[in-house]
């Protein structure tokens, strides 16, 4: 996720959170109160939505007056995740509801208070890492449970193939477990040493 996350109040004036929106390339925004709880969040199309009027010279005489605070055009019904919630689900609930954003909350017997931001291009990210990084980060978790130097550790493209020296039917798994976990890993293999002959 992102962290710390730039918002707004439900007070701000709209027309600043859309040029905020605009200059930072967002797509959305987290609205939270003075307590920091989150209490909506502002949309591209929040923005958007009855702020472009027709043109009057095309005889359309604009008589509403343009909502002029975040409140008034935020999104109050929010999807949001915990700092506990499993990445997958956060990509399947972004697709399946085509959210290009959920905010990340911890519960709070106030309120949920805002802890990050995952937006679609944070999971890009996240994807995308590069293969060296993505081997480095597993042969590190790996040496924190079963010691230095006992596993050979290849990445490409999101596949991690690990060697076990010992090739413990449970260590397998372990190191199977703890890779899946590691960002940018798609798929692992964990094999024993080639037997020599």
């Amino acid at each position: 996720m992102s962290h710390p996350v730039v918002t707004v109040g439900p007070h701000e004036s709209a027309w600043q959170a859309a040029s905020l929106l605009a200059e930072r390339g967002f797509t959305a925004l987290p609205v939270v109160n003075a307590d920091g709880d989150l209490v909506g969040i502002l949309t591209e199309a929040d923005v958007l939505r009855e702020r472009i009027q027709p043109d009057p010279r095309g005889g359309h005489i604009v008589t509403t007056v343009a909502p002029q605070t975040v409140g008034e055009i935020m999104t109050t019904d929010v999807v949001v995740m915990t700092v506990r919630s499993d990445v997958a689900e956060v990509a399947r609930c972004m697709l399946q509801s085509r959210l290009r954003a959920i905010p990340i909350v911890e519960p709070h017997p106030a309120g949920d208070r805002l802890v990050g931001i995952v937006t679609r291009r944070d999971l890009m990210r996240c994807i995308s890492r590069d293969a060296a990084a993505v081997a480095a980060d597993v042969r590190h978790r790996l040496e924190i449970y079963g010691g230095p130097g006992r596993w050979t550790v290849t990445a490409k493209a999101g596949q991690v193939t690990i060697t076990d020296e010992r090739d413990s039917p449970t260590d397998r798994h372990a190191a199977s477990v703890i890779a899946a976990a590691v960002p940018g890993v798609s798929s692992v293999r964990v094999t024993g040493w080639p037997a020599q002959g």
